[in-house]
């Protein structure tokens, strides 16, 4: 009996183990598993597969008689990372009994991706002062844009527009800044039309409330910086500080080029 239950234990807690690797590996470049949110999920997946997986090795073993337990309990959690459990299509469902066990991991770890995307959101969301001035917005733009190309191997630049992105920021804001310096209807449709990001027709819908344009556009510079935040937490750069030299700084008189 006592043999048992440490042959029972210990598979367990191999499986354990070995489903927490394949979970990490699984979720590599994609987010942090045991995140603030995610964790508990995290933590149900690896459960429910180290149990399956230690039932699974003591039934192979009554049937099989020669085949390890502890074997089994560390293989069958690798399912988790060399495969792709995905839902089938209505179309694909006629005729096909449900797979319970299948169906409770792929329902567990799709609240774990969803978690995951609400911590990397989270995330970001904590480096963008919304109530920040415009340019403090902007050097904060260009403080992560600095620290996050500074940290990313050269072809992962440029695969990643890296540089393309903080262009749209700027470009965006620099016609909010020209629309809350007051100028004119005539002017602010031409500073549209001077780049490619804001030559989008849902500008032009606003050209009569120049404020709801500029809200608009602050909005999308705002998102625009997110993403280039979920490129730093993708490469995995969670320890990039919050930027708050902007709020010592004084107001400059305009944005400026880009250094």
């Amino acid at each position: 009996m006592t043999d048992g239950l440490f042959a029972f234990g210990t598979t367990f807690g191999l499986a354990s183990v070995s489903a927490a690797v394949f979970l990490a590996l699984r979720c590599h470049r994609e987010g942090r598993p045991f995140g603030r949110s995610s964790r508990w999920w995290a933590l149900a997946a690896i459960f429910v597969t180290s149990t399956t997986s230690t039932a699974a090795a003591f039934i192979g073993v009554v049937l099989m008689r020669f085949v390890p337990p502890a074997v089994l309990g560390i293989v069958v959690p690798s399912g988790l990372y060399l495969s792709q459990i995905e839902r089938p299509r209505p179309e694909d469902r006629r005729g096909r009994l449900p797979e319970l066990p299948t169906l409770g991991l792929a329902l567990l770890l799709d609240r774990l991706h969803q978690a995951m995307a609400d911590d990397r959101l989270t995330w970001c969301e904590e480096r963008v002062d919304r109530m920040c001035r415009l340019d403090q917005l902007l050097a904060a733009a260009r403080h992560y844009h600095a620290a996050v190309k500074g940290r990313l191997p050269p072809e992962q630049r440029s695969r990643l527009r890296i540089d393309a992105r903080l262009k749209s920021i700027e470009d965006r804001l620099d016609v909010v800044r020209i629309i809350e310096n007051g100028a004119s209807a005539t002017k602010v449709r031409a500073a549209l039309k001077a780049a490619r990001v804001t030559r989008e027709k849902r500008y032009e819908r606003y050209r009569d409330d120049l404020g709801r344009q500029a809200d608009l556009l602050r909005h999308d510079a705002e998102q625009d910086l997110i993403r280039l935040l979920s490129i730093a937490y993708k490469f995995r750069f969670y320890r990039l500080s919050i930027y708050a030299g902007a709020a010592r700084e004084p107001a400059p008189s305009g944005l400026g080029p880009h250094p």
